[in-house]
């Protein structure tokens, strides 16, 4: 797989995720995450070139992972909407500062958690080198989301 097609789709993603302090219309991020979900699909079915046996065990397995982690990424913009309008307002408490980070840790808790549970019906599913590939595919999509959120999320002052 070639780094760079994963690296644009994982900036696709980004954009399908809760920038800090942006707003866009409805509408259009909508239009924009159905678009994403496709095109990570694609990229994924290229790189794992499944039997149609393999897909049938894959596919459902896939379509609850994004599910579950879509889920995650709504409680993510949650955190990050907060922190922004703290941020913004320059009301950043102490008391704040620890509900924001006691989140962010649950978040990354409940990221490997459902990452744990997913492997365990992608294994399942397909040879434990596809299930391995999967896994890099999924881990540098989000090395990448992480990577760009933090280059856009200021640091708490």
């Amino acid at each position: 797989m070639k780094i760079q097609q994963l690296v644009v789709a994982a900036l696709v993603v980004l954009c399908a995720t809760p920038a800090f302090a942006q707003d866009k219309p409805a509408s259009n991020m909508d239009i924009l995450r159905q678009k994403v979900q496709a095109d990570k699909k694609l990229l994924v079915a290229v790189n794992l070139d499944l039997t149609e046996a393999e897909a049938k065990g894959f596919w459902p397995a896939y379509d609850a992972y994004q599910d579950d982690l879509a889920t995650l990424n709504g409680r993510l913009g949650q955190l990050i909407k907060r922190y922004a309008e703290a941020y913004q307002g320059n009301t950043l408490t102490d008391a704040t500062a620890k509900s924001l980070m006691d989140e962010a840790l649950a978040i990354e808790q409940a990221e490997v958690n459902m990452k744990q549970a997913s492997m365990a019906k992608v294994s399942a599913a397909l040879p434990a080198a596809k299930a391995a590939r999967y896994l890099q595919i999924e881990s540098k999509i989000r090395a990448v989301i992480k990577y760009e959120l933090a280059s856009e999320i200021p640091l708490v002052p």
